[in-house]
């Protein structure tokens, strides 16, 4: 048994004081389940909760989609890099969605290591090809064989994700059992005495 696993049910109170004035930040891949994980994670522990594509789009004026169109993807990651780390100095504690790319910015990850604890819901291939087919607004999916972009990015980004504190498997079972893994996960990192064995 993991030591996650020994805190089903850590003290909501007890989590907030110990996280303090840090954001939980959550990255991973496109269709991992960054923002359904994390809206029902900010509100089981009544935190605000911020998706930072959608903070990006408002900023810009314009869809990712669009951004990627008209400005490229170098543009887009200076802009996503600068949105989340206004968001992180600003707006903590809450809980921030990251797009599947923002973590592979040292700059980035260097702000999160700092401001924030890093989850990342890492989902098998297969999952993630299942989800993300069912949206069409996924531009670096836009080529010839989708699954072989999506692996190909997978293998370059899991190094960088696994640097995260936390790792979370996002599969098929419903969101919420997923949160609970993550809450208990996080009880176990920020709360290590609380009732935690040795084992």
């Amino acid at each position: 048994m993991t030591a996650a696993a020994t805190i089903a049910h850590p003290d909501m109170a007890d989590l907030r004081a110990a996280l303090g004035g840090r954001a939980i930040v959550l990255v991973g891949m496109m269709g991992s389940g960054k923002s359904s994980v994390g809206r029902r994670l900010a509100n089981r522990l009544g935190m605000p909760f911020v998706d930072a594509d959608t903070e990006i789009e408002t900023a810009a004026g314009m869809t990712i989609p669009e951004i990627f169109a008209q400005r490229g993807e170098a543009e887009f990651r200076d802009g996503e890099r600068r949105v989340i780390g206004r968001i992180l100095a600003t707006r903590a504690p809450l809980v921030l969605a990251t797009g599947g790319g923002a973590f592979m910015n040292p700059e980035t990850r260097q702000k999160v290591k700092e401001l924030g604890i890093a989850v990342w819901l890492k989902a098998e291939p297969e999952v993630l090809l299942r989800r993300v087919r069912k949206r069409s607004n996924r531009p670096l999916l836009q080529t010839a064989d989708p699954e072989a972009t999506l692996r190909r990015m997978l293998g370059e980004r899991e190094p960088i994700y696994a640097l995260a504190d936390l790792t979370i498997l996002s599969s098929d079972e419903p969101h919420e059992i997923v949160v609970g893994e993550t809450m208990a996960a996080l009880a176990a990192y920020l709360l290590p005495t609380a009732g935690v064995s040795a084992s």
